[in-house]
């Protein structure tokens, strides 16, 4: 599972060197070509960058490097309030792949104080270990899966943000994730593939001024992904807060882009 995944570069900056490559038959074939995602260096440089946020000493994170001005996920943000007003000022959500607290740091500044915030991140075991050592407090909580939380008290909402393009089997998991019935589902910063009919399976190379990593990466059929939620209204679709992932290049030709839905049972 996944995150200090997502994308902070654009290929033609570095002579596309960088960025998104191939056309991988299966996820084996793009996994050969790859370093994986569990590579301790990325979880390493992902702490140290998040504890200086969570100690006031930088303002913001995204994946593993920070930065001296936020940026704000303000679409992320409406949905967010939206679900606190409708559920008494209660925020009770899932954040799958959420890293060490990278989204919940970003926008708990618009969190009104009379909201009661439980926010729990799903990861692999690694990050779900060093997240309850050094991150875990009254609102933010670490867990191995999604039933993991539901033992406790079942969330209303999960968030899944730049996450689900880099599971082995993801439509295999968006069914599963559309029997859990949650009430609401957002998705953020979604990887898609423009003028074709079935999915693509990539590899992605991150510059390593981010950390040294390569690690498969799909690029979905919006109408193929969206077909998991029939049980679902479509309230709300919005393009990425990150400069550059409107028009993401694979193989150096702009055929890809990110965007995300806010989905209501």
């Amino acid at each position: 599972m996944l995150k200090g995944l997502k994308r902070i570069f654009k290929a033609e900056n570095k002579g596309d060197k960088y960025g998104w490559f191939g056309d991988f038959v299966s996820w084996d074939a793009a996994l050969a070509a790859s370093t994986g995602y569990s590579a301790d260096n990325i979880l390493e440089k992902t702490k140290q960058s998040l504890l200086k946020v969570k100690h006031g000493e930088a303002v913001y994170e995204r994946d593993s490097v920070l930065f001296d001005k936020k940026e704000y996920p303000f679409a992320l943000i409406s949905c967010l309030l939206n679900i606190a007003l409708q559920n008494e000022n209660r925020l009770n959500l899932i954040d799958f792949g959420g890293s060490l607290g990278s989204t919940y740091f970003q926008v708990k500044d618009f969190i009104p104080d009379n909201v009661e915030v439980t926010w729990t991140i799903v990861e692999q075991e690694k990050y779900v270990q060093c997240g309850k050592q050094f991150f875990e407090d009254q609102s933010l909580k670490f867990a191995f899966d999604i039933e993991d939380c539901m033992k406790i008290d079942k969330p209303k909402v999960v968030l899944l943000s730049g996450s689900v393009q880099y599971l082995p089997e993801p439509h295999k998991f968006l069914q599963q994730l559309a029997a859990y019935n949650f009430d609401y589902l957002i998705f953020d910063r979604t990887a898609f593939i423009k003028d074709r009919e079935d999915d693509r399976l990539t590899v992605q190379r991150v510059d390593p001024v981010i950390y040294s990593a390569v690690y498969p990466s799909w690029f979905f059929n919006e109408a193929k992904f969206l077909s998991h939620f029939k049980d679902y209204k479509l309230v709300a679709e919005f393009g990425s807060f990150v400069v550059g992932e409107t028009d993401i290049k694979i193989d150096g030709v702009p055929i890809a882009f990110d965007k995300g839905f806010f989905l209501r049972r």
